[in-house]
């Protein structure tokens, strides 16, 4: 089960970083280091800190404290907080989301040739494809659940949960779900009921809300 946890973990992050696409930036400056700098604590302060950690793991403290913490850390990972202010969808919609990004400053390689001018406007599907559908759902609404897993398998699609816990399907469902970590990926696309998918479209993302139970949106 834990090494599930960490699966998930390791699969959401992985997501993040391969599909937000964020805006490209150069290298960070190099400011130099004018002198190393060490932070003053004072001796008797160390002693007191020291005194107490080993007062703390004697009574069993310590002990308790990590246990909670990892305890903690574990059911944000099983169960992560809910996006805020998606609800079923009650109608169909769709639209294009262009991921093309404002270059800040010039991007040159490591000879100084330059790849991409101030001000030019680049495409990340001009140079990559998204060969995985991105289908997001409410992992508590089983009728959702259900048409994500019937309709996608994990080579077309990766299933995305914005409430619910992705350990729990995966353990019941056999198969891999994921979670839109504080909703950076509805957010960016817009999304504001579930079901929803996303697929490429040529140069852009094609976005659709599809409405299981037609009816008032909210």
């Amino acid at each position: 089960m834990r090494m599930l946890v960490t699966s998930c973990v390791c699969a959401v992050a992985a997501l993040g970083a391969a599909l937000v696409f964020p805006p490209m930036r150069s290298e960070a400056k190099d400011y130099g280091q004018a002198a190393q700098a060490f932070p003053v604590i004072e001796p008797d302060l160390l002693s007191t800190i020291e005194a107490r950690l080993r007062r703390a793991e004697a009574s069993g403290e310590l002990a308790r404290t990590n246990e909670m913490f990892a305890k903690r850390v574990e059911a944000k990972v099983r169960r992560p907080d809910p996006v805020a202010g998606i609800t079923a969808a009650r109608a169909a919609r769709s639209w294009d989301f262009d991921p093309s990004v404002m270059m800040e400053r010039d991007i040159r390689d490591q000879k100084g040739n330059l790849i991409a001018a101030a001000g030019q406007r680049i495409n990340p599907l001009d140079f990559v494809s998204v060969r995985q559908d991105l289908v997001f759902i409410d992992g508590d609404d089983p009728a959702q659940t259900a048409w994500a897993i019937e309709h996608y398998s994990d080579i077309k699609a990766k299933i995305i949960l914005v409430n619910g816990s992705p350990v729990e399907l995966m353990t019941a469902k056999k198969r891999r779900f994921y979670f839109d970590q504080a909703g950076k990926l509805t957010t960016r696309f817009g999304i504001e009921h579930t079901p929803a998918i996303v697929t490429q479209a040529g140069r852009v993302m094609r976005v659709s809300e599809v409405a299981l139970k037609p009816g008032k949106t909210g």
